[in-house]
């Protein structure tokens, strides 16, 4: 593995090997007025929520790494503290990338860009209309990390007003993660697409406590086809399946296998790890262990 220093590395290599390596990054489209009253709009990926009461939003406009010049949106979020962060989707993602251009401060990226601005309901700055979720904020503070090209200053924000687009939310008034696509920036001109293809789910363990990765038989944790990522998962699970149960899915869902690979105790261990991976894969957990169980039933 390559090891670097990173006092010993160009500003523009490291800057993008840590764009690189970390991500998908929200972005957040950061709508300020300067002191008179000039809009400006552009994006930002050093950004994130980082605290639900306060609600607290921050993200970064770093100095330029080819001129250390200061982002006009830092300037305006100095000269003005308030700030809309609009939330940005697949369907608007090449005009929010037009409005990244190095426009003159008096340029309005709003026409350049094609959006359309509406009128804020607690901050001056105007909302991007076609954002799905738009945040307006209060800038609390301005922590400026240094002086030089590529430092951050990081914009600490408190949301005062939000407004998400109706038909996103569910049944229960959460936001759809398919129906908002959100896109996310990654290394170089690259970004993600947070469509159906890239989702998946992962339950969170808040309520629940897995048996944990050292409590897993060792037939299980020495396999050739599981990998240590599935076997993290098998050790989510709370309490392993009984035998009775076991016993009860071998017979109406596996006897095929068992009856095909009987005199074959290798091929079936196999077959039957293969089948857990895939089971897995589609986060049937209770159903993998089943048949991972079955070998030794």
């Amino acid at each position: 593995m390559l090891s670097l220093d990173p006092k010993e590395l160009p500003i523009q290599r490291l800057h993008q090997l840590l764009l690189g390596a970390i991500g998908p990054r929200p972005i957040a489209f950061a709508s300020t007025l300067d002191s008179n009253g000039q809009s400006n709009l552009a994006p930002f990926s050093f950004f994130n929520v980082f605290s639900a009461n306060p609600p607290i939003l921050v993200f970064s406009p770093a100095r330029s790494g080819r001129t250390g010049q200061s982002k006009d949106t830092f300037l305006n979020a100095k000269a003005h503290p308030e700030v809309v962060i609009n939330i940005v989707n697949y369907k608007m993602v090449h005009q929010m990338s037009l409005a990244s251009s190095p426009y003159p401060p008096e340029v309005d990226e709003f026409v350049k860009s094609g959006f359309t601005p509406l009128a804020s309901v607690a901050v001056a700055p105007f909302r991007v209309a076609e954002s799905p979720v738009q945040f307006e904020c209060k800038v609390q503070q301005i922590i400026e990390l240094g002086q030089e090209g590529g430092a951050g200053n990081l914009i600490i924000c408190e949301v005062v007003q939000l407004h998400i687009q109706e038909d996103l939310l569910t049944e229960n008034g959460l936001i759809d993660q398919h129906k908002i696509d959100l896109v996310a920036r990654m290394g170089g001109d690259w970004y993600c697409h947070a469509n159906s293809n890239a989702l998946f789910e992962v339950k969170k363990p808040i309520t629940t406590c897995g048996i944990g990765y050292d409590q897993l038989p060792q037939d299980i944790k020495a396999s050739k086809i599981l990998s240590a990522n599935n076997l993290g998962q098998l050790a989510g699970i709370e309490e392993l399946p009984n035998e009775t149960d076991v016993n009860e899915y071998k017979l109406l869902e596996l006897s095929h296998i068992f009856l095909e690979l009987e005199e074959d105790p290798r091929a079936l261990e196999e077959a039957l790890h293969e089948r857990a991976k895939t089971l897995l894969a589609q986060n049937q957990l209770n159903e993998a262990w089943l048949t991972l169980l079955s070998f030794n039933n």
